[in-house]
């Protein structure tokens, strides 16, 4: 049975009525899924490296679940990517823990999908803001799904969410079994040289 990981980073899940229900979807599946509330285990962001890494080393499938703040990842979410994803176990020279795996973000905004457009406020389509996230994963070498995306979180009606929420369950349930993933090429390879990071003298 393939083991999934969800890393989910919201600093005010409380407020939030969409992540809130994401997390209590994957809770929900019991022993299929390990869950990880980065802002409820970390809120002096003291990360556990260590813990962290043995997380991910268990895991097949790597969720990232958090809103899109300032297009991009909450700050602690961007913390545990520098803290834990470290040169030498994540990439670079002998840097082969994540190589297989696969990575799935699914990300939640407030403002709706047609302000992500160039005659809009957001002044981009939204895959304009997955650069980072494609290449992050690429040079862990991990696999980039296709995203889950819920655009207009904070006037979502609850029939849009629950159906969300449903898709979400049943791609974890499914997972590996989704017709995209036997189209998708292998993670691009992406070889740091020894002389792009030497070693301290």
């Amino acid at each position: 049975m393939p083991r999934l990981l969800v890393l989910a980073a919201h600093p005010q899940l409380h407020l939030s009525h969409v992540n809130t229900s994401l997390l209590q979807a994957a809770r929900s599946l019991g022993g299929e899924v390990a869950v990880r509330d980065l802002y409820a285990l970390y809120p002096d962001y003291l990360i556990d490296v260590r813990a962290e890494q043995q997380a991910l080393r268990e895991a097949d499938l790597i969720v990232w679940m958090h809103p899109i703040q300032w297009y991009s990842m909450p700050a602690l979410m961007k913390l545990w990517l520098d803290e834990v994803l470290t040169y030498g176990w994540a990439y670079g020279r002998a840097g082969d823990a994540l190589h297989g795996k696969d990575v799935w973000l699914v990300a939640s905004t407030g403002g709706p999908e047609s302000s992500y457009h160039p005659a809009s406020y957001n002044r981009y389509f939204f895959d304009a803001f997955l650069p980072p996230y494609e290449q992050t994963a690429a040079l862990c070498g991990l696999r980039f799904l296709p995203p889950l995306l819920l655009h207009g979180a904070h006037t979502v009606a609850e029939p849009v969410l629950q159906q969300h929420v449903q898709l979400f369950t049943e791609r974890l349930r499914s997972y590996p079994r989704w017709p995209e993933i036997d189209q998708m090429a292998d993670c691009p390879s992406c070889d740091v040289p020894p002389s792009a990071r030497p070693t301290a003298a």
